[in-house]
């Protein structure tokens, strides 16, 4: 069975930058197409990035391109993503994801997923 599990969230002021890490158990990282989702409260999940499972092509959504990166740790079996210039509308539960066949940004695309880490940015 895979196994996602997301950390490195937090409260920080915004203008400053944060690191997730999601780690992958049961599987090869390797092998998946990577993607970070969010869910702001009352809001549904939105797709942030994703990395082939090369680790390139990356892919990101306008709204944090330029500020966000998505790297590939294939040799500990992880996925990164690096926040900078946090904004408060960056708040949100972030999730990774993880699927064997292709890269997406679509949710349903996706067929592993993590709990899910709080980041919150306050202004």
């Amino acid at each position: 069975q895979v196994l996602l599990v997301e950390s490195g969230g937090g409260l920080v002021q915004a203008g400053s930058s944060m690191r997730l890490s999601c780690v992958v158990s049961g599987g090869t990282a390797s092998r998946f197409a990577m993607a970070w989702f969010r869910q702001a409260l009352g809001k549904g999940r939105e797709f942030v990035a994703s990395a082939h499972w090369t680790g390139s092509p990356t892919d990101y959504a306008d709204s944090v391109q330029g500020r966000f990166a998505i790297s590939k740790d294939n040799a500990k079996n992880m996925v990164h993503l690096q926040m900078d210039s946090l904004k408060p509308e960056d708040t949100a539960v972030y999730f990774c994801a993880a699927d064997p066949v292709r890269q997406s940004r679509a949710l349903e695309t996706y067929d592993y997923w993590g709990r899910g880490t709080q980041v919150t940015v306050s202004s």
